[in-house]
């Protein structure tokens, strides 16, 4: 009976402190302090101190700079990054800005939304009237890359032909991420073997098992499998960690993670880094330090004073103040968590994409959310909220999402950028994947067409006419 007392107390805070931390965490840093200067105001039981603390070893800080503790390096290796939470001031905004104020140029660019990203890579392969047809398909996915209406109701809006309808679904199905514009999991997972087909050698019961026995696939049902495929339950494991690790069923996720971007509307072109990559001392020499910003001005806590009142205050009252002191509570600890995660989440980002921050976009190594979820051992869901609506300033002043560090197809678009650019003569998509494979990138032709159609970059026969 106690047991049962227990779940049913602590269950609601629980899933109180996870829904919290999750909205906390996808948050970027001009969200945050508003949502931080929301809490202030509404809730008595949480105040700031002028004083500052770092917010991760809460030891005393100057009144300007980083924590002199935490931005020191722990070991004597050169190669490791230091990570750190940062109270930096510089971009706290101080009121609303004059126009004068704002910088010529975006210092973040606004995000691309998934169908004008797909139909910049498909725009070349269709004529005029096909891409009305991919236009109209395109306004229809949902939120995990899926086709909302049938191929029929498109072709009876469109007034064409249900066969033609589909040829441009299976251009979609094949743009980036792939399998966008499918029915069903199963079906994207289909068209990403399909392609992975043409530069890998795919196990041999991986696609009868997708096509035919999705439902046990999902449900684990290994032995089933087992059983029906005359093989070994550790094969069939086997099988269905290559699928997890090569494919995702739901295609929407790798653009924009685990979460659709609502806020992606708004301009929020003139946005500040969420995080600021650079060398110790500014010298290039030096190892990396990772500034993780929050915005806090002081010291964020639960109000020890509000705390002592709940004990001399009348009963009628105190509910609504334990109530206070609750959430207050709850706040601090989530923000922490946030903190947390982000460290977690930026020493490993780091760690792996050294090359990418320092040399460039070609030196970006491929790595997936769902990857560094196995990795730090948290849910995907976790990184992809981490990642959302987040900015990285690099060592060289550049801003950019921090969505870039996951972008698989970006070191393979910016070497064919660099052979089109230093042709002696227009080199076709046959020649480019020759190319390509003596660098050690394994890339399909059609994946070349698409790629350079990201890019802006013409056919070979056009680039010849200019």
């Amino acid at each position: 009976m106690l047991t049962h007392v227990q779940i049913t107390s602590t269950r609601p805070v629980t899933t109180a402190h996870l829904a919290q931390t999750m909205t906390l965490l996808s948050l970027p840093i001009d969200e945050l302090a508003e949502q931080i200067e929301t809490e202030l105001s509404n809730n008595p039981a949480l105040e700031m101190l002028e004083e500052r603390h770092c917010p991760t070893c809460h030891r005393p800080m100057p009144d300007k700079g980083v924590c002199p503790i935490c931005s020191r390096p722990t070991n004597l290796n050169p190669e490791e990054a230091v990570v750190f939470i940062s109270t930096r001031e510089d971009f706290y905004p101080q009121g609303e800005p004059a126009s004068e104020d704002y910088p010529d140029e975006p210092i973040s660019p606004s995000v691309e939304d998934l169908p004008t990203f797909v139909m910049r890579q498909i725009a070349t392969e269709l004529d005029d009237g096909d891409r009305i047809i991919g236009a109209y398909l395109l306004t229809h996915l949902n939120e995990d890359g899926f086709l909302t209406t049938t191929l029929y109701d498109a072709a009876m809006y469109l007034h064409i032909p249900v066969s033609r309808v589909q040829e441009v679904q299976a251009i979609i199905q094949r743009a980036e991420p792939i399998g966008v514009g499918s029915f069903t999991p199963q079906d994207a997972l289909l068209v990403q073997l399909d392609v992975l087909a043409e530069t890998e050698i795919i196990p041999e019961l991986v696609v009868p098992i997708v096509k035919d026995h999705f439902d046990l696939l999902t449900r684990h049902h290994f032995a089933d499998l087992a059983k029906i495929y005359d093989t070994t339950q550790r094969q069939i494991q086997k099988l269905a960690k290559f699928i997890s690790e090569n494919l995702n069923p739901y295609p929407a996720r790798s653009h924009w993670g685990n979460i659709r971007q609502p806020g992606l509307s708004e301009e929020q072109v003139y946005r500040q880094p969420d995080i600021i990559i650079n060398h110790m001392n500014e010298d290039p020499s030096e190892r990396l330090m990772v500034e993780i910003i929050i915005p806090l001005r002081g010291t964020l806590r639960v109000n020890p004073l509000f705390k002592a009142a709940i004990s001399q205050t009348a009963e009628q009252t105190k509910e609504d103040m334990k109530t206070d002191l609750d959430r207050a509570s709850l706040f601090v600890k989530c923000l922490q968590q946030r903190n947390h995660t982000m460290l977690r989440l930026m020493q490993r980002v780091v760690s792996i994409q050294k090359g990418f921050i320092l040399l460039g976009d070609k030196n970006l190594k491929p790595v997936t959310r769902v990857q560094l979820s196995k990795e730090l051992e948290v849910h995907e869901s976790t990184i992809s909220r981490a990642v959302a609506n987040k900015s990285v300033q690099l060592p060289n002043r550049k801003i950019i999402p921090l969505s870039s560090f996951f972008d698989r197809s970006l070191n393979v678009r910016t070497v064919i950028k660099e052979m089109i650019d230093s042709e002696k003569r227009p080199l076709s998509d046959s020649d480019i994947v020759i190319l390509l494979s003596k660098q050690g990138f394994n890339v399909a032709r059609r994946t070349v067409a698409k790629y350079r159609a990201m890019e802006g970059i013409l056919p070979a026969h056009l680039r010849h006419l200019n």
